[in-house]
């Protein structure tokens, strides 16, 4: 799908702004983000998120689909944009690029614009570092059926492409918030969902509370742990056992566990 003529110099004034992008000040700045990869570009399509710009590049296709994706992004107004290798390199940040990468509008969802259900299942990060962590624990969100992740106090932006990539797409497929803990809090009580901290230094075991009721699994920095705020007003505080040296997990494996024993709890009420 030869829209135009190849973009083939590195000065070009659209690709210039979209390697911006990788910087959340220009994120914030243009209310824009980037989703690179076939399955990233689908997904945000699949949930209805339209794109500005869609950079491809032919040489680089590794999908036959691919060009049924350029036609449902044209059809939803993105401007198709055909590149040369060497420009498409510069755009790219992966190692291992598949010549498809957008330009889309950020979508920020209030806090107070989420609905979610009488036994909803929300899930509570905060001061995530590493965007491959947070992006993780939204594939993760996803694939267990959460109704919202809360992202509090944010280190890493949602909309860092490398979240985007972590996530493979699943960023499109729930409502995601940010805003900070004393907020989350305040919501999470005027809704009756039960707060669930998890912590190394908990008594209780994390397969013996009920997460069958509304439940907010709250997960903290990889470094530090949840914030006095969260330790302190939780309903609970649940471990999970280590049995080797190490007396941690990585934060998006605990929080696989976690919601995958809601997951299991629910499955058999």
């Amino acid at each position: 799908m030869d829209e135009s003529l190849p973009i083939t110099s590195l000065q070009n004034p659209r690709v210039k702004r979209a390697v911006k992008l990788r910087r959340h000040t220009h994120r914030d700045e243009l209310g824009l983000m980037l989703v690179e990869g076939y399955r990233e570009i689908g997904r945000a399509l699949d949930n209805g998120r339209r794109l500005s710009e869609l950079f491809y590049c032919p040489e680089l296709f590794q999908n036959v689909h691919n060009e049924e994706l350029l036609a449902r992004a044209k059809a939803d107004g993105a401007a198709l944009l055909n590149c040369v290798a060497a420009v498409f390199a510069k755009l790219s940040y992966r190692d291992r690029p598949d010549g498809l990468l957008a330009v889309a509008p950020r979508v920020k969802t209030p806090l107070d614009a989420l609905n979610p259900p009488a036994n909803a299942l929300i899930v509570v990060v905060e001061s995530i570092e590493k965007p491959g962590n947070l992006g993780t624990i939204l594939r993760t969100s996803d694939a267990a059926g959460v109704d919202a992740v809360i992202v509090c106090d944010r280190c890493t932006d949602v909309d860092n492409p490398n979240v985007v990539r972590a996530s493979i797409g699943t960023l499109f497929s729930l409502p995601v918030v940010e805003t900070d803990s004393a907020s989350a809090l305040a919501w999470l009580r005027a809704r009756g969902i039960r707060i669930l901290a998890a912590t190394p230094h908990a008594e209780a075991l994390y397969s013996d509370c009920d997460m069958r009721p509304a439940t907010a699994v709250v997960v903290g920095a990889e470094q530090y742990g949840l914030s006095s705020a969260w330790m302190e007003r939780a309903d609970a505080r649940v471990r999970i056992p280590m049995r080797g040296q190490a007396d941690s997990l990585n934060v998006a494996q605990a929080a696989t566990i976690l919601l995958f024993e809601a997951l299991r709890q629910r499955a058999n009420a």
